[in-house]
């Protein structure tokens, strides 16, 4: 289909720049910015006066539940809250069950994706089999079956041989590999950041070492082997000064962190709300703002939304005992949007974070509006606030911090590969 998205202010984020231009799109890609090509006649044309026209999203870590916790969430769900959104591209985590470390399980994931013809699917394969941390999986195998990377999720290695010998292995084929730092042992037992408000609570912490011990074990791996390693989830300040100075050393390192650890502190928790329980937790405001600086400065490539659907019955129980986690696809946008006004920065900067700095991650064309690209593309009012009511989202999942918020940027149409997947008035 031909589709013309007409009037509105067309960011850039790689250029850096905002200005009011039409899009073009044909067969699936960007065929002219500004100015249509020669006998170009739209089959559909996308009010977008008043609107700013974006690329996709991407977002480096949602669980779509599938396959095996489809009580939690369906792909049908959840995709259908990636492009309500603006989340074009995601990348799903191998935490399922069973656990994607068998090239027929990602086929089948991959396959599903497509049929629904919605934002693209890149999985992440187990780093080792089980998720158990002993034995190293096929990953010429995964990665033939379609994933981009390897990861333990949430599950630690805690033998350093076994990451050792996963680190060589990815690197003899040029593979990265993704890894949460976080100390096993460090962390045993914690369910919020160590420190004053833990104390007067009375819940078990987390430190601060638990990162940092996790991050100088890694960087001496790569140092050894010449790995490429995706630290997801950082959380503190300490963290992120250790990442910028393996930057500056040459490591091969990118980093990311979650939406909800840009806006939220763990004085945020209250009264034990266990919508506040998240892994990693949250920590001061000392952490929060390091998090901020890093993202402007670009020591962190992106923000995630760490997407995780939950039964409401794991969060109505008291705070040490609820499942972490929180749904955010719905949120990546507006929450990058509020955090752009709040730190002053240019949007086209901040949407750099959720886009084209993630898809360089990955090593994809994306996250760019380009001629020639992939039209995934998202149309949203940056002047439109909304309210998170639980019962209007998309995903299966109510549980998150921000229900009852009032949030800026409202997503008006999204468009997948060429196709509207998603428009509202």
């Amino acid at each position: 289909m031909k589709i013309q998205i007409q009037g509105g202010t067309l960011i850039d984020p790689v250029a850096g720049t905002e200005r009011q231009a039409d899009v073009f799109i044909a067969a699936g890609r960007i065929v002219g910015i500004g100015q249509a090509p020669a006998d170009f006649s739209a089959a559909k044309t996308i009010d977008a006066k008043g609107l700013s026209i974006a690329p996709g999203f991407v977002d480096l870590s949602a669980r779509l539940r599938e396959p095996g916790f489809e009580h939690k969430a369906t792909l049908e769900s959840e995709m259908a809250a990636a492009i309500s959104g603006g989340v074009t591209s995601l990348v799903c985590p191998p935490d399922t069950d069973p656990v994607l470390d068998e090239p027929g399980l990602v086929e089948m994931l991959k396959f599903r994706a497509q049929k629904l013809h919605q934002a693209h699917v890149y999985p992440l394969g187990a780093l080792t089999v089980g998720l158990k941390g002993q034995s190293i999986t096929e990953m010429v195998e995964l990665t033939e079956a379609g994933c981009i990377g390897f990861s333990q999720a949430d599950n630690p290695i805690v033998d350093t041989r076994t990451l050792l010998r996963a680190l060589q292995y990815a690197t003899t084929y040029g593979y990265t590999v993704w890894l949460r730092p976080q100390d096993a042992y460090m962390a045993s037992g914690g369910v919020a950041a160590s420190g004053a408000v833990a104390s007067r609570l009375g819940l078990s912490g987390v430190p601060v070492s638990a990162e940092t011990i996790a991050l100088h074990t890694i960087f001496e791996l790569m140092r050894v082997t010449g790995a490429r390693v995706h630290l997801s989830h950082l959380s503190s300040a300490a963290g992120v000064e250790l990442v910028r100075g393996a930057k500056a050393e040459g490591i091969a390192v990118s980093c990311d962190v979650t939406i909800n650890h840009v806006h939220l502190t763990d004085i945020d928790i209250g009264y034990f709300d266990s919508q506040y329980r998240l892994d990693p937790p949250l920590r001061s405001q000392r952490d929060r703002e390091a998090i901020r600086a890093g993202l402007a400065d670009g020591t962190i490539d992106a923000i995630c939304s760490d997407h995780t659907p939950l039964d409401d019955d794991e969060k109505l129980l008291p705070f040490a005992e609820a499942t972490p986690g929180s749904t955010g696809l719905e949120l990546l946008l507006s929450l990058t949007v509020k955090w752009a006004r709040e730190a002053k920065l240019p949007l086209s900067k901040a949407l750099a974070r959720i886009s084209s700095a993630p898809a360089d991650v990955l090593k994809l064309p994306a996250g760019r509006i380009a001629m020639g690209a992939v039209a995934d593309l998202c149309v949203f009012d940056p002047a439109a606030d909304w309210l998170v009511d639980p019962r209007k989202l998309k995903s299966q999942g109510r549980n998150s911090p921000f229900l009852g918020y009032e949030l800026p940027a409202r997503v008006r149409a999204t468009i997948v590969a060429g196709h509207i997947a998603f428009e509202t008035r």
